[in-house]
């Protein structure tokens, strides 16, 4: 007759054993600020004059976004703001576009920017469609300028080996005709 193998007893580390652990807060770890108590007010204000609607999440300023006016997140439902945009002055244009995102997500509605839905409340509040252009775009700067036997002329930001490449157009020899620095 065999043995039975006895059950290993688990590790688990009593409550008053563990190592404290750090929240993670995300965004919520700068909602108590000046700076994000206004752009709450700014926005709940916009939603009701508006869209006649409350805004009750949260609103935010978010240095990571780059080119972006905004974000609707559709998980929790709380909006980012490019705090670069502040000092434009179709700013509130920027807040009634996501807040076309909120409101029709929250109503079951096309929220999306191809949808006809969106497109129509978007015009009828006087939001704006696109994020206005602040110069933060990175600019590809074209340092190599090559010629091809034929003469046609391309502009690259990287080398290339004009040894084993060829003009895409006609198949002649490419020369380096200038570098930038």
């Amino acid at each position: 007759m065999k043995k039975r193998a006895r059950p290993v007893p688990s590790k688990r580390v009593s409550p008053q054993n563990a190592a404290p652990t750090k929240k993670r807060q995300g965004f919520q770890s700068s909602l108590g600020t000046p700076v994000q108590a206004a752009l709450q007010q700014q926005v709940e204000a916009i939603s009701l004059a508006a869209f006649n609607r409350p805004f009750t999440h949260q609103a935010v300023w978010n240095a990571r976004l780059q080119t972006t006016g905004g974000r609707y997140h559709l998980k929790d439902h709380h909006l980012d703001f490019n705090p670069k945009m502040k000092e434009q002055e179709d700013f509130e244009a920027i807040i009634k576009h996501e807040l076309c995102h909120y409101h029709l997500h929250l109503l079951g509605r096309g929220y999306k920017h191809a949808d006809a839905d969106f497109k129509a409340l978007l015009k009828q509040v006087g939001g704006s469609r696109y994020a206005p252009d602040i110069g933060a775009r990175r600019k590809v700067q074209r340092k190599y300028h090559y010629a091809c036997s034929s003469g046609h002329t391309f502009d690259r930001a990287r080398p290339v080996d004009t040894k084993r490449y060829r003009c895409g157009r006609c198949r002649g020899r490419l020369s380096l005709i200038k570098k930038d620095n």
